[in-house]
């Protein structure tokens, strides 16, 4: 028996898990601003076959999960199944920490996003597209 003693890295700006995995766990964090009117992290949008879910670590977040606006606070989870219409924000000024779990196809989504200059909603809806999702707003 191996008795070496391994110790986890922080995740904070890493990721847990395989981007070609079933699962990916990313922790990010958002500054915080003015909660009137919210700043979504995310635009509208829905992912036709793949789950996503997020874990409240400090502060809070609202998610928009088909009609429902679900306020987390600090170790509240939240649910989005697939096929349905979401978003989410930071509703403090103070900054919040979350983990963000979701499928590779999700995570190689966010991925093209950040990598991209052209943000254009026409490129944006070509890259949802991409990965079997829909930019709704």
């Amino acid at each position: 028996m191996d008795n070496t003693l391994l110790t986890a890295a922080p995740l904070a700006g890493s990721l847990l898990g395989l981007p070609t995995g079933d699962f990916v766990v990313a922790e990010w964090e958002d500054p915080g601003g003015s909660p009137d009117p919210p700043r979504y992290i995310a635009p509208l949008h829905l992912h036709h076959h793949d789950d996503e879910a997020w874990y409240v670590l400090e502060g809070s977040l609202c998610v928009l999960s088909g009609d429902s606006v679900i306020l987390a606070n600090a170790g509240c989870g939240v649910f989005v199944p697939k096929g349905t219409p979401h978003t989410y924000w930071n509703p403090l000024k103070e900054r919040t920490r979350y983990l963000l779990i979701m499928t590779a196809n999700i995570h190689q989504l966010i991925s093209a996003i950040h990598a991209t200059t052209e943000r254009t909603p026409d490129k944006m809806k070509e890259l949802f597209g991409r990965y079997d999702s829909e930019l709704l707003g």
